[in-house]
């Protein structure tokens, strides 16, 4: 009986391993055709030539910028030259440099705090929307408690206590006030993929909950959570770039929002160097308008009725 069992454990092992190798390839197919989804939507596809930019920018900052970062000595709030194609700070730093070191600090601001958001919110959202009873009562009060106070205040709140801190700090500050609205959505969807069919066979079955939530609920909901990523990352940029402005950030670092602190500090207006305030503010524009623009892509994938290839189909069909 002993080497019956053992043999029937192995072949069900050995099945399971080759259903997991039939799989892995059929889900690079799918990730490459939702990926083709995407860039067929023509407003996503501006948007990832803008991000990629701006991510090769942030890679190969002291390969293309001409002068450190902080490098200064050089004639303060000069004009623009063959030296300086931007002109210098009033403190004597090449004002292109820093745009181009500043592309690093905010690359890398949207994707980890829009990271970590996204994946709090992913975490919160499937249980609320998940468990039943008291738990998801106090779920939901925590989430609720979060989404009644203003997100920029308590964020300025919680930036001047903890001034100076670094960059970590910010995206920490942007991660506690940022995930409540994504943990919110992604319950809803998760209470209403929770009394399909595949879910209610898979409890008859006897899977435990935390296998149905991340093998059957979680799956579904891909395109909804890479959408929540990039509204989280787009408002990550924004917010350390707000905040930065403000003073409550390292004023040590360069950062876009940095430039535009020490130009209002310099009063770059008033002596004619408007570049400090729109450069910076053109780049922040731009990176999180194409975070946005994917987004239209990502929302194709979830919703045909978007892709452009079907909506040309049925004009030609008409």
């Amino acid at each position: 009986m002993t080497s019956n069992a053992t043999v029937a454990v192995r072949t069900q092992d050995k099945q399971q391993n080759q259903n997991d190798e039939q799989r892995a390839p059929s889900k690079l197919k799918s990730a490459a055709r939702q990926f083709g989804v995407v860039w067929s939507n023509t407003k996503a596809r501006i948007g990832i030539i803008i991000l990629a930019v701006f991510v090769v920018v942030a890679i190969a900052a002291p390969l293309l910028a001409p002068y450190g970062a902080s490098q200064n000595g050089f004639a303060r709030s000069a004009d623009a030259s063959w030296a300086h194609w931007m002109g210098t700070t009033a403190a004597g730093e090449d004002v292109l440099s820093q745009i181009i070191y500043g592309a690093r600090i905010s690359v890398l601001v949207g994707a980890v705090a829009g990271l970590l958001s996204t994946l709090v919110a992913v975490a919160i959202g499937l249980s609320w929307g998940y468990v039943r009873g008291w738990i998801a009562e106090v779920i939901g009060f925590i989430v609720n408690l979060f989404l009644v106070i203003p997100g920029l205040p308590l964020m300025i709140v919680i930036a001047a206590y903890l001034q100076n801190g670094g960059i970590a700090v910010i995206i920490a500050v942007i991660v506690v006030t940022g995930w409540a609205w994504g943990a919110r959505v992604l319950r809803s969807q998760t209470q209403s993929l929770r009394g399909r069919d595949f879910v209610t066979a898979a409890q008859f079955s006897g899977e435990g909950a935390t296998r149905i939530v991340f093998r059957e609920i979680l799956p579904n909901m891909t395109s909804l959570i890479v959408g929540s990523f990039f509204g989280a990352a787009t408002s990550a940029i924004l917010a350390e770039a707000g905040l930065e402005f403000l003073g409550l950030g390292d004023s040590s670092i360069v950062s876009w929002g940095t430039i535009l602190y020490w130009a209002q500090n310099s009063n770059a207006l008033l002596t004619g160097q408007w570049i400090l305030l729109f450069a910076p503010g053109l780049c922040i524009a731009l990176l999180a308008m194409s975070l946005t623009l994917i987004n239209f892509g990502v929302d194709a994938v979830s919703n045909p009725r978007l892709r452009e290839g079907a909506r040309r189909k049925k004009e030609k069909t008409a």
